[in-house]
């Protein structure tokens, strides 16, 4: 059986979702859940093939989801937002249902997943992580961060954030004295975060303007930035340009 959770706030639209799907005899419904929190942790628990989730939901929205998620499963979107559905068909890289839909649609998309399903999971999974990096940094500049602590999930305002360190695969996302990681490379905040307010000063680091006090020379014509909370960050040749350039001086 191919294992399958609902996550959406409406409960029309699971029933729907649910309706549909009990007349193919390979799925088995494994979860129904009403928000991103529920649904990661039933991700988690029950490890499911496929999963059918909204965009737009109340405290996390499913991009914000899928990005906390360590094995993604396949997915199919739904919501009632077509901006989405653009990206999704240029992005052709897994379905998408644009509320509301018949049951002809929800049938194409079922037998779109089988073809992917039987042919390669690793593919499926690959198409979700292209999909999600894609349209994590298309729209407007991002203005919180989610990430998961421990068995919780902490929403960062952009403006909490103090600096951004690489950490091998991961980030540290720096508030104060306080970190956290988060599964994603410089180069994707770099993109997504507001320019006019973070700047990448070195591979490795990424600062908010907004914690700057100055900029301190070094021997050998490099420099470095001096932060409220007293942290040092080195900057490179490239780096310190771009910080000045910013500035304005």
């Amino acid at each position: 059986m191919i294992k399958v959770i609902l996550i959406d706030d409406e409960p029309l639209a699971q029933s729907i979702v649910e309706e549909y799907l009990n007349q193919h005899a390979d799925f088995e419904i494994v979860a129904t859940c009403n928000n991103g929190y529920e649904g990661l942790k039933a991700i988690q628990n029950l490890q499911p093939d496929l999963i059918f989730l909204d965009i737009q939901m109340p405290k996390i929205t499913g991009f914000e989801m899928l990005e906390l998620v360590e094995t993604l499963p396949a997915v199919i979107f739904t919501t009632a937002f077509d901006e989405f559905a653009m990206k999704a068909f240029e992005a052709n890289a897994i379905d998408y249902l644009l509320k509301p839909f018949s049951k002809e649609r929800f049938d194409k998309a079922i037998q779109k997943f089988l073809l992917t399903y039987h042919s390669s999971k690793e593919q499926n999974q690959k198409h979700t992580a292209d999909f999600v990096a894609q349209n994590s940094i298309s729209g407007e500049n991002q203005h919180r961060i989610v990430v998961k602590n421990g068995a919780d999930i902490r929403i960062i305002p952009i403006q909490e954030v103090h600096h951004i360190d690489a950490y091998d695969d991961y980030v540290k996302i720096y508030t104060g004295e306080k970190y956290f990681l988060k599964k994603k490379t410089m180069a994707y905040y770099e993109q997504s975060l507001d320019p006019q307010l973070f700047v990448r000063v070195h591979r490795s680091h990424i600062i908010a303007l907004s914690q700057l006090t100055k900029i301190e020379p070094l021997e050998k014509d490099s420099h470095v930035a001096l932060l409220k909370s007293g942290k040092r960050i080195p900057l490179s040749k490239s780096g310190f340009a771009r910080l000045k350039e910013v500035l304005g001086v």
